[in-house]
């Protein structure tokens, strides 16, 4: 994922789901080498909802 698309993605987490930073901070720890897997990792975690993943996944979308 381009690294302009991917602070976009940071910040729809952030400002339009309210995913807090220490949340996206923790998940960000576990996808180092994969950035695109951010999303499945969060919902892995626990620390979105499916309706939030499918939010998540719908946004990316739109935003190739």
């Amino acid at each position: 994922m381009e690294s302009r698309k991917y602070i976009k993605l940071i910040n729809f987490l952030l400002e339009e789901l309210a995913i807090p930073a220490t949340v996206i901070s923790l998940a960000l720890r576990h996808v180092e080498q994969t950035p695109s897997l951010l999303p499945m990792v969060l919902w892995q975690y626990g620390l979105v909802t499916l309706s939030q993943l499918n939010q998540i996944f719908d946004w990316l979308e739109v935003a190739s």
